[in-house]
């Protein structure tokens, strides 16, 4: 086990404290621990090859060494300085140890890299139930790109990445989680009709695969889904994405003092590496 040892202090929250990740379990993390260190004796068969790179951060990451993902996305970058999957990798760690800067500089330079270029579907390493990946190179990097503008509360660049993201969303699932923050923008913005056509295309019955939280999200903005069914599963209660969403939805309806509620409690039990979480964080700090 010593070689999936991980620094526990992952870095700083948007609110001044420590990030701090638990060593790894051998029984509960079993899998990942397995997938890890498959990976390791793959990348050192060969430290030249980028999908072995990429992968190997990608392992890391998954067991919460987001530190030392971007460790291992900085090699990629050096050995590989004009493939654009290492600065999209190690944008969204830069976003995951809440370096927002650094983020929009690596995710710009994908975004950049990727130009005039064919899309790609990116494999997943975590599966989801029908083991049928969902995203692609170029939705991941604006989808990224936009949610680090919006922590930092560019609204107005968020748009601008977030329509990106939707032009290039090919399945339901990327419609509704983009969907989803591009909603949220433009009701912050004001731009109250802007939202309302965002919600035109979302129905009952669409193709989710693994976004269920956002699609609930936009019925329950389309007045589809009342608060109650939307937090009436309990798991879905919890997740951070849900809690985010119902917040700040209650934050642009005037309600602020029940969103800083909701956001609050959000900090205290959710998973710190969740969107949602970070986002509340986000604006916990700007009401600070």
């Amino acid at each position: 086990m010593e070689s999936v040892k991980i620094d526990t202090l992952q870095g700083k929250s948007l609110l001044g404290k420590d990030l701090v990740r638990q060593q790894v379990n051998p029984k509960q993390d079993s899998l990942q621990i397995a997938n890890y260190l498959s990976t390791l004796s793959t990348y050192k068969s060969n430290p030249m090859n980028a999908d072995f790179i990429i992968w190997l951060g990608r392992r890391q990451a998954y067991l919460g060494d987001y530190k030392a993902a971007i460790g291992i996305f900085s090699e990629g970058i050096l050995k590989f300085p004009e493939d654009a999957r290492f600065y999209r990798h190690r944008g969204h760690r830069f976003i995951s140890t809440r370096k927002l800067d650094k983020a929009i500089l690596d995710l710009s330079k994908a975004a950049i890299l990727i130009k005039n270029s064919d899309d790609v579907i990116e494999p997943d390493g975590i599966p989801n139930r029908l083991n049928t990946p969902v995203s692609t190179l170029h939705t991941n990097i604006w989808y990224h790109l936009g949610l680090a503008y919006y922590l930092q509360d560019d609204l107005e660049n968020a748009l601008t990445a977030f329509q990106e993201c939707l032009l290039v969303s090919k399945n339901d699932d990327m419609v509704v989680a983009t969907s989803h923050w591009l909603y949220m923008i433009l009701r912050q913005m004001n731009k109250n009709d802007d939202a309302k056509n965002i919600l035109i295309p979302i129905h009952e019955g669409m193709n989710i695969i693994e976004n269920m939280a956002y699609y609930r999200l936009l019925l329950f903005y389309k007045e589809i889904l009342s608060e109650d069914q939307l937090i009436s599963n309990d798991s879905l209660g919890e997740t951070e994405a849900i809690r985010y969403g119902l917040g700040n939805w209650y934050a642009y309806n005037d309600n602020t003092e029940y969103a800083r509620v909701i956001f609050e409690q959000l900090i205290e039990q959710g998973n710190w590496a969740g969107f949602g979480y970070i986002a509340a964080e986000a604006y916990l700090s700007r009401i600070k």
